[in-house]
């Protein structure tokens, strides 16, 4: 018996009896049970160079942002980068990238989830042209090593002690946030140093990253130098609220331009989709279960669908031209400050159409929203003292 309690899972750390199983006498790991597979080697040889091409500069607080990016991690320092939504964050890691590739170092780029992950190679392969790169996600695990990977957290197992470099986007996005496995792989796969990025830092990782031998870079201005959009609110009963749905829809489409109709739930996303399909054509709806989600955004990139109902699937990573959005039930309990101010950054994400829409649809206006408009509003008085 004393045996079977002093067991600690190789892969996770854990200790705790209640999660430690056995089969035919030998102990193993109900918490990463689901987490088996080939593991990194190691023996991929990478190319000493790492050229890389943009088709536009860098602003000057991207400039700023990489050059301390990388003389923290010369120095040992890991970074938090506390940047805004649509302030280039891939592209102030390109220099840090660089070094690590041309100095034979292991580079690691993780997300928390697939569309993301396998958005970020397509950009960093037209990037960085010459080289390497692997994406490795649920379903593509093939190929687990090249000049620099790309991947979700949930593949980090199969890294041990592997990145000199390992950069972590979107940390408090589910399911990377709140998950103890997922952050003990994270801390696992890590050889040397570690970049953590957020739009929405919260105070306890703040004060973790203050401290002596970490370092919180700070970027509140948007690489095309614009404010972020600060959400209108518009109250009212579910009837009201249906009114103004379909009226703010047909105004903005009217002017030509689309719209991701956000919703809280899975079932609401058909059937506001259901709704809006009787006024409007040409959309359609997007939500976790969708088998084709990878199609629906290719036909919306190209304009084939004028809208989108979504749920959180389409929070974060996707970038479209001048989009505007509406949060239908912005009061529902899923949605807190963070993932509000998430959804508002997917509007004016491009040079060339820097401004944009965000409505919030709600019975009342919570805390929450208020939080998060009040946020926006802080980072936006925080603009011109970086221009």
């Amino acid at each position: 018996m004393n045996n079977k309690t002093s067991y600690a899972c190789p892969i996770c750390g854990n200790a705790d009896p209640k999660y430690i199983g056995y089969k035919n006498g030998k102990p193993y790991c109900r918490k990463c049970v689901t987490f088996r597979g080939q593991e990194a080697t190691g023996e991929y040889v990478q190319l000493d160079s790492a050229e890389w091409t943009l088709k536009y500069e860098l602003s000057d607080d991207q400039k700023r942002l990489s050059k301390q990016l990388l003389e923290n991690f010369q120095n040992g320092i890991d970074s938090l980068v506390h940047a805004v939504c649509g302030s280039g964050k891939t592209e102030i890691c390109i220099g840090i990238i660089s070094y690590c590739i041309k100095n034979g170092l292991k580079v690691g780029f993780a997300v928390p989830r697939r569309d993301v992950c396998i958005e970020l190679y397509y950009r960093f392969a037209d990037i960085f042209r010459d080289n390497d790169l692997t994406a490795v996600y649920g379903g593509n695990t093939k190929y687990l090593e090249g000049d620099m990977v790309l991947l979700t957290t949930h593949q980090l197992f199969r890294y041990d002690h592997y990145f000199d470099l390992l950069i972590v986007d979107e940390i408090d996005a589910f399911p990377f946030k709140g998950s103890e496995i997922l952050e003990v792989f994270f801390k696992r796969s890590i050889k040397k140093n570690y970049v953590l990025m957020t739009a929405t830092p919260n105070k306890e990782i703040l004060d973790y990253f203050s401290k002596p031998g970490r370092a919180v870079l700070q970027l509140f201005s948007r690489f095309h130098g614009k404010p972020l959009p600060v959400p209108t609110v518009i109250k009212g009963n579910e009837l009201f609220l249906n009114y103004k749905l379909i009226k703010e829809v047909s105004r903005i489409l009217k002017s030509f331009k689309q719209i991701f109709i956000f919703v809280p739930t899975i079932d609401l996303s058909l059937k506001v989709y259901k709704f809006l399909r009787m006024f409007f054509p040409n959309g359609y709806y997007i939500n976790s279960h969708s088998e084709n989600r990878d199609e629906i955004i290719k036909r919306f990139r190209v304009k084939k669908y004028r809208y989108l109902v979504t749920t959180a699937v389409l929070e974060r990573g996707v970038t479209v031209k001048d989009l505007q959005v509406i949060v239908y039930h912005s009061d529902h309990p899923i949605y807190d400050s963070y993932s509000l101010i998430q959804i508002a950054g997917r509007v004016g994400r491009k040079k060339d159409a820097p401004e944009g829409e965000v409505i919030f649809l709600a019975r009342e206006n919570n805390e929450e929203m208020q939080r998060a408009i009040a946020e926006i509003n802080a980072a936006n008085k925080k603009l011109p003292n970086l221009l």
